[in-house]
């Protein structure tokens, strides 16, 4: 409906980047309860540090940035015609 190519593709991403960044918000805390629980066990331990969950944090952002942002560029210079053709 006239809205360019960028801007459809930076809409989508950023719907989907706010809800990656939730998910990790929820996933940090209780990946390190998890872990920290579960190295308590062993003779030897490690400290955990807090820069393998930004990693992983940013990795997630990066992928999910990545697969949306094809998906979306695919969606939005396909013909809507061949679209309309087959349903």
């Amino acid at each position: 409906m006239g809205a360019s190519i960028r801007h459809l593709v930076s809409l989508l991403s950023r719907h989907f980047l706010r809800l990656v960044l939730i998910a990790n918000l929820i996933a940090w805390p209780l990946g390190w309860y998890a872990v920290h629980r579960w190295l308590e066990d062993y003779a030897y331990r490690i400290p955990m540090s807090w820069w393998v969950f930004a990693l992983a944090g940013i990795l997630a952002l990066v992928i999910a940035l990545g697969t949306v942002s094809i998906l979306a560029f695919r969606a939005a210079v396909a013909n809507p015609v061949k679209s309309l053709r087959t349903e």
